[in-house]
C-alpha cells in the first residue's frame, strides 16, 4: 500500500544551548577552573562565563571560560593537573556547552 500524502514532521524547538566537540589541551600555564578559547567560539557556543566538558557522556569539569585570540577555535586549553585528576589525556576531543 502506497502512502499517498506525507504527514507533516512536526518539530518542536528545544532551547538546548550549541555545543561542539573540540580537542582538549594541557597547559601547565593554566589556573585550575580555568578554560580558555578562542573568542570566536565563545560566541559562537554563547559562552559567557561557565562552561563544561563533557567526555564520553559523562561530565568531567566545569571551567570559567577566559577568551586568547591565539588559542585555535577548536581546542580548549585548562590546567595540566585538573585535567590528569579527571582522567583527560592531552588532545582528548570533549563536547563543550555553555551552562
Amino acid at each position: 500500500m502506497v502512502l499517498s500524502h506525507i504527514l507533516p514532521l512536526v518539530m518542536v524547538s528545544m532551547s538546548k544551548p550549541p555545543e561542539k566537540r573540540l580537542r582538549m589541551r594541557r597547559k601547565e600555564d593554566t589556573d585550575k577552573g580555568i578554560g580558555k578559547l578562542n573568542p570566536s567560539t565563545m560566541k559562537y557556543l554563547q559562552i559567557n562565563e561557565k562552561f563544561e566538558v563533557v567526555v564520553a557522556g559523562k561530565k568531567k569539569m566545569e571551567l570559567r571560560a577566559l577568551p586568547f585570540p591565539d588559542i585555535p577555535e577548536n581546542e580548549v586549553w585548562a590546567n595540566a593537573e585538573e585535567m590528569r585528576v579527571q582522567g583527560l589525556a592531552d588532545n582528548s576531543i570533549a563536547t563543550i556547552r555553555k551552562i
